[in-house]
């Protein structure tokens, strides 16, 4: 059954829509859906190596527009739409105390949120809930999600045949380790926010 959904993703992957796809999941990730657009990123370089340099432009842009939706939702909607978003991620009780220091470390937060697996919406909600200023958000986050999204396309662009051919073999051990990444990512987040 794997390897029945790696071959779908692979096929959707080089499809003709597949970077409209990967351009929506970029942003709505950044302010909503918990899969990062990793999960669409990586079979598309791998498919189509060529495009590299352009998924992860696409993926950067849309993730800076869709974090500049969460700011939006933190600064005008919060009550609205923000309180319940954090309270499904369980960051409700905590964002109170997370709030106060936020501001001091924001363009810190901002850039090591948006290099790992952290849930960047919660930070994005955040930065704008808290005030962080709009240029100092958007600055970080263009730097962040760039360098994270270039150093996934540069690597498998590199990389290329070798770690599709790695994958392949060990498709059940990749899915494993990017599940645990995945929920690590979510549990970290957890424990990161102060209590």
């Amino acid at each position: 059954m794997l390897r029945k959904l790696y071959d779908w993703t692979m096929g959707l992957a080089s499809g003709p829509r597949a970077p409209w796809a990967l351009g929506s999941v970029s942003f709505i990730e950044s302010s909503v859906f918990p899969i990062p657009p990793d999960a669409l990123l990586i079979p598309m370089v791998i498919a189509k190596r060529e495009k590299a340099w352009l998924y992860a432009a696409i993926c950067t842009a849309a993730s800076v527009l869709g974090g500049l939706l969460g700011y939006i939702i933190g600064a005008f909607l919060f009550d609205q739409l923000a309180q319940p978003i954090l309270s499904f991620y369980g960051y409700a009780d905590k964002f109170a105390s997370f709030t106060e220091r936020y501001n001091e470390w924001g363009v810190w937060i901002v850039l090591i949120a948006g290099l790992t697996p952290f849930p960047y919406k919660v930070i994005t909600i955040a930065s704008g809930a808290t005030g962080l200023a709009m240029p100092v958000f958007l600055v970080a986050s263009v730097i962040a999600r760039g360098i994270r999204f270039l150093a996934v396309a540069a690597l498998l662009y590199w990389l290329g045949p070798p770690i599709r051919d790695f994958i392949e073999k060990r498709l059940g051990l990749v899915f494993t380790v990017s599940l645990i990444v995945l929920i690590g990512g979510f549990v970290v987040a957890k424990y990161l926010v102060p209590h």
